[in-house]
């Protein structure tokens, strides 16, 4: 009999922590390391949040709280779906976690049994599969390639529906892409969903606000209300609000299904941080006057880093509708040796040596679903990402 639990055997740690803390390691051995892995805005979260922050602490709200979020981040939250979503959801619809990632966690747990399906267009967030696999699920990847901008159809998502079909995880701006559904494509998939009653919706809208040009974002409850009765909308505050630290996601859907991820989370973390979620009362309430700007220097940012990386011998890197991500492919790399003599076999041989060779540190397609490619985060200076992107200009230019 083994001591650890058989369930471990089915999943892999976080890729995207990996490279991270292996940057982290070169950098403190003394290595000149450009960290593009992170997936966090590298400004400071506005000071009317921490203000929030700071005079929950002073007023003593610092205990236990209600399980799932206190009273006053719930009415925020409510307020939020209407305001930028129209959706109308009751207090007793919302729940609030620890990140959105324990909120999607939640609802595998509460809801999959061995067998059960759960569709995930690929590129996806290294996490999705793994936490179906923790909770007893199975994913099913559907391909999103390149030339369909990353981007699944609706007969892709028909075919992919069987029986065994639980949940349809959907995720728009996407991680690791930035590819963004407009209302009419988000519409021809919802309306297969319609065909498939036993087949809910769950999703990842973490991004919502960061949506560049002429895009306009939208979810899947609002574009066709008639699935508002089987959709959890998950969202957070990490990101617009860079708030990856405070650890707050939440979602709406349900009743009965809001219950049953409460039952979860009572027995195994319990409440979020309680000044964390004061804080997020603010971020939903307060001035929203930030976002604009915040998203002019992340769409000039995106530009900076396609364009630049378009530049590249080998790469082809699409132009994305939001995120803050860009997602080159390296067919032409493939087969190739680098300068220091690294036969490029793969994607995740190319990130490796990239980092070795250049000091580099992107996140390898592989561990998102999809290669050749891999994952470059902009949430960073311009200074860095002229930097890091001359250097992998310098090191496709010496494959041969």
């Amino acid at each position: 009999m083994t001591f650890l639990s058989a369930t471990l055997d089915r999943v892999k740690p976080s890729p995207t922590i990996a490279v991270t803390t292996k940057a982290a390691e070169l950098k403190a051995a003394g290595r000149d390391v450009i960290g593009l892995g992170a997936g966090e805005p590298d400004f400071d979260t506005p000071e009317n949040i921490k203000d929030a922050a700071r005079a929950a602490i002073a007023d003593g709200k610092t205990k236990y709280t209600a399980v799932d979020g206190i009273p006053e981040l719930k009415e925020a939250i409510c307020a939020k779906f209407t305001r930028d979503n129209d959706l109308s959801y009751t207090p007793a619809q919302v729940t609030v976690g620890t990140g959105g990632k324990q909120v999607l966690y939640n609802a595998f747990m509460a809801t999959l049994n061995p067998g059960d399906e759960v569709i995930i267009p690929a590129p996806y967030w290294v996490s999705y599969p793994d936490m179906v696999l923790l909770a007893g699920g199975e994913p099913v990847a559907v391909e999103a390639t390149l030339e369909a901008n990353f981007k699944i159809t609706a007969s892709q998502l028909e075919a992919a529906i069987t029986p065994k079909t639980k949940w349809f995880l959907f995720n728009s701006p996407s991680n690791p892409t930035g590819a963004g559904y407009s209302w009419s494509e988000l519409k021809e998939l919802t309306d297969v969903l319609l065909r498939h009653p036993h087949v809910w919706i769950m999703t990842d809208d973490m991004y919502e606000h960061l949506a560049y040009g002429n895009f306009k974002f939208c979810t899947p409850a609002q574009v066709e209300p008639q699935l508002y009765d089987r959709t959890l909308t998950v969202n957070g505050v990490s990101k617009a609000y860079a708030m990856t630290g405070w650890r707050i996601g939440y979602a709406a859907g349900p009743e009965m299904l809001i219950k049953a991820m409460r039952k979860v989370q009572s027995q195994s973390t319990s409440n979020p941080c309680s000044v964390s979620q004061h804080a997020a009362v603010e971020a939903l309430n307060g001035t929203q006057d930030f976002l604009r700007p915040n998203n002019a220097l992340f769409e000039r940012r995106r530009d900076l880093v396609v364009d630049i990386l378009n530049r590249a011998e080998g790469i082809i890197c699409p132009k994305p509708e939001g995120a803050f991500y860009v997602y080159p492919s390296i067919a032409g790399c493939i087969g190739k040796t680098s300068a220091a003599g690294t036969l490029i076999e793969n994607d995740e041989v190319f990130a490796t040596a990239l980092l070795e060779e250049t000091g580099v540190a992107v996140v390898f397609g592989a561990a998102f679903g999809l290669s050749p490619n891999f994952r470059v985060s902009y949430a960073t200076s311009d200074e860095a990402l002229k930097e890091a992107c001359q250097r992998i200009i310098d090191f496709c230019a010496g494959l041969s």
